[in-house]
């Protein structure tokens, strides 16, 4: 097992006993940071201390880049892009090995090896050096010939040997071509940008889409989605079998949909890529879902919740029993909420359980059950036996059927409190969605505790923010005379180098939150209309999420017709 750095550092007489308790001590504060970057700022030690340190602790060559020139033909093999994402620099290469040999700022996370690795299809091996000669290395590499995804697609077209492949159908291309086709450099160089820009610009997801004509890349960033610079039509089956590769597919199937995961390690983040594959009658389309920790903000106090609804909620989650529901589409952020509000929860003192399809994001100290619904193990199956696993809380990923509601009723009847989630518009509709499905009235009114539901929209970028008098129509959307708008202050983005000229940066959530009450309850047994049961919610104080949205416009974050998009207007 390989000895600590801080018994390292006092091994080595750079640090005494005395000074690494202090270090130990600070970075327990400081929530952690490395603690070679700790005893540095604390004026413990030096960065080359610390280097050598590490070297001899990963095994590793300390170099000093400041003398290193470093041969022009190597940004070839790494862009800029990867370059500065994983902070490495290329140094050297064995082209009889086919190995090459990194500088990086960051080697204590040893997945940065393995994810180059993956990406280039060389052996990667690495040696230390200071973060800021690799920085300054990368700039002078790179100087002049910072590569766009443009450059790389006028690459591809001059390269002869994929242009074999033009005008030949995908069914008519052999499986020992598309091998050949998909280690192709620049098919791999142009993956490899595609995937980091996307992550660099908190994209969630990357579409590859085969037409008769014209292969399409495009990428979803807060919700909406944009097109790169299309590769060439014959590309198709390549680009979809390299996918295949990093995903450990089978590049032989073609007539079947796969699902698979790339996992890689950016900048000291742990990135999951989710694949998804899809026969279509001109080939395969490709869309790879991105779970980037650093993106999702797994934080009740950051999803943007106001305050007296976020203090309502915390109240709710620390009921001891009954069942809290989650609802709204696909994609209105419904899974995050849930796993903030658990992270929140997950208490030494507390056992969690989960079961989900798939689990998203792994978290520390949650027993998280991946739904095969091909084997058998369903959410109703699953709950069954999570409830002889002595659990506190239960998340349900998705109460789709009246077997799991009827299970997590009972859950909830037996001391347990069970998070789960619907699909409905708001959040009086959740209500007699269950008893649409066949739960009984005096059940529903027995368990449910509370109701969210809510709408994700983007957020007005902070640097080219500006207030302005939206036009009568516009405000008329929103149910505005003009003359009250008049007296009302709205923003919009200009647009800005900071949110690519989209006048948005990131996105927030609009919520509904409904709590049961006595009255609620008698309505819900005397099976009232939803319109009644609506008016009902609204009159005990439910904020609905057009109104939500409303405060979210004239508070500076969002626009008109962002709320106008995920929200319906309530009738009177």
């Amino acid at each position: 097992m390989a000895k600590r750095l801080g018994t390292i550092l006092m091994d080595m007489g750079y640090l005494d006993e005395d000074s690494l308790w202090k270090v130990l001590a600070e970075q327990k504060r400081s929530e952690g940071e490395l603690l070679g970057k700790v005893a540095i700022r604390l004026g413990l030690v030096t960065e080359d201390q610390v280097l050598k340190a590490l070297g001899e602790q990963l095994g590793m060559k300390v170099m000093n880049l400041a003398d290193v020139t470093i041969p022009a033909e190597l940004a070839e093999l790494v862009n800029e892009t990867m370059a500065t994402a994983f902070k490495v620099v290329p140094v050297s290469q064995n082209k009889r090995e086919k190995s090459l040999t990194v500088a990086m700022a960051e080697p204590q996370n040893p997945a940065t090896l393995d994810s180059l690795r993956s990406f280039l299809g060389v052996d990667v091996k690495g040696v230390i050096a200071p973060e800021a000669e690799v920085m300054a290395a990368i700039e002078r590499l790179f100087a002049g010939h910072q590569e766009s995804i443009e450059d790389v697609v006028k690459q591809i077209e001059a390269d002869k040997g994929l242009a074999r492949f033009s005008g030949r159908s995908e069914s008519a291309i052999d499986l020992e071509s598309i091998e050949e086709m998909a280690e192709a450099a620049p098919v791999r160089k142009l993956l490899n940008m595609v995937l980091l820009l996307s992550i660099k610009d908190k994209a969630s997801d990357i579409h590859f889409e085969p037409f008769e004509d014209e292969y399409k890349m495009r990428y979803r960033v807060d919700g909406v989605l944009y097109e790169l610079v299309p590769p060439p039509r014959h590309l198709a089956p390549a680009i979809a079998s390299r996918i295949k590769v990093m995903a450990n597919l089978d590049i032989a199937e073609r007539r079947l949909p796969q699902d698979g995961r790339i996992e890689l390690a950016i900048g000291g983040n742990q990135v999951d890529i989710r694949v998804s594959t899809l026969p279509t009658l001109f080939g395969e389309s490709v869309v790879l879902r991105i779970l980037d920790r650093t993106v999702v903000q797994l934080d009740l106090n950051q999803i943007g919740m106001p305050e007296d609804t976020l203090k309502t909620w915390r109240e709710v989650i620390r009921k001891p029993n009954g069942i809290v529901l989650v609802t709204g589409p696909t994609s209105s952020g419904k899974t995050t909420t849930l796993y903030a509000t658990l992270n929140e929860l997950n208490e030494i003192t507390d056992k969690i359980i989960t079961t989900e399809e798939p689990v998203e994001y792994d978290i520390d100290g949650l027993i998280q059950v991946p739904i095969n619904p091909e084997i058998g193990v369903t959410f109703a199956a699953c709950l069954r036996t999570i409830l002889r696993q002595d659990p506190d809380k239960i998340l349900v990923g998705e109460t789709r059927d009246l077997e799991t509601a009827e299970i997590a009723v009972q859950a909830s009847l037996t001391g347990h409190l069970v998070f789960t989630t619907l699909h409905t518009s708001d959040a009086p509709s959740a209500v007699t969605r269950l008893r649409d499905m066949g739960v009984a009235t005096f059940l529903i009114t027995a368990t449910v505790e509370a109701v969210l539901a809510q709408r994700l929209v983007r957020k007005i970028c902070t640097h080219c923010r500006t207030e302005y008098q939206p036009p009568p129509e516009v405000a008329m959307e929103l149910g505005m005379t003009p003359a009250e708008a008049a007296t009302r202050k709205f923003f919009h983005g200009k647009g800005c180098q900071k949110c690519n000229y989209t006048g948005y940066k990131g996105r927030m959530g609009i919520f509904e939150l409904l709590i049961m009450n006595d009255a609620l309850r008698e309505l819900v047994i005397a099976e009232t209309s939803l319109d009644e049961f609506r008016d009902a919610c609204r009159k005990s104080g439910m904020r609905t999420l057009r109104e939500s949205g409303l405060r979210a416009i004239h508070a500076g974050l969002t626009t008109i017709e962002d709320v106008v998009r995920e929200t319906v207007v309530e009738e009177a």
